[in-house]
């Protein structure tokens, strides 16, 4: 399929509210101007997400340490990951210890999954991805580890507003860039009736 077609057919699933405001966009060679270059997402004009530059607004991580220090992540521990601890540690660490080693766990987990998924994303080919979002179910690109594919997913018109905010917990697990994109659909629901969502 032509970049162009490709395109098109990308914008046609786009909730109204973010049609003209999300764009896909991409450099064409010279001389095959039907053939993409570099492809990346543009909001409002600005380019947030170019799977080959590290200097966009959204943050990129180098080590798992970068992940397990940064501030803005939040990771909710529930009853089973302190019970698993507990049982781990035949009951012999105090309550509060728990927590933050059930915490630890799941960030190392979390971290591994992030920095996998991002280097994969460095690696992976906007077109081939795009063509396979337009081939599977949005359930399967919601749950997805493909960063690209949650993104395609989270501006589509075939997911309503309950959809999104019962999605809320299982973003704070996501990319940075996922969670952005999780940020400006919600952004569209609080718009009036009539201009979409």
């Amino acid at each position: 399929m032509s970049w162009s077609k490709l395109k098109q057919n990308l914008e046609s699933f786009l909730c109204p509210a973010l049609y003209g405001r999300v764009e896909y966009r991409a450099t064409s060679y010279r001389y095959l101007p039907d053939k993409a270059g570099h492809c990346y997402i543009s909001v409002d004009k600005k380019n947030v997400f170019n799977m080959s530059d590290r200097t966009t607004l959204i943050r990129w991580y180098e080590t798992e340490q970068e992940i397990k220090n940064d501030p803005d992540i939040e990771i909710p521990i529930n009853h089973e990951e302190m019970e698993s601890v507990r049982r781990d540690t035949n009951g012999k660490v105090p309550e509060d210890r728990l927590k933050v080693i059930a915490r630890n766990r799941k960030i190392s987990e979390y971290a591994k999954e992030l920095l996998s998924a991002q280097s994969s994303l460095s690696k992976s080919n906007f077109i081939v991805v795009a063509n396979k979002f337009l081939s599977i179910s949005i359930e399967e690109s919601l749950e997805s580890h493909d960063i690209l594919l949650n993104i395609l997913a989270l501006v589509d018109r075939r997911v309503g507003k309950k959809r999104l905010l019962n999605m809320a917990e299982k973003m704070k697990l996501k990319h940075p860039i996922v969670q952005y994109f999780y940020e400006l659909r919600l952004s569209t629901l609080s718009q009036p009736k009539g201009s979409g969502g």
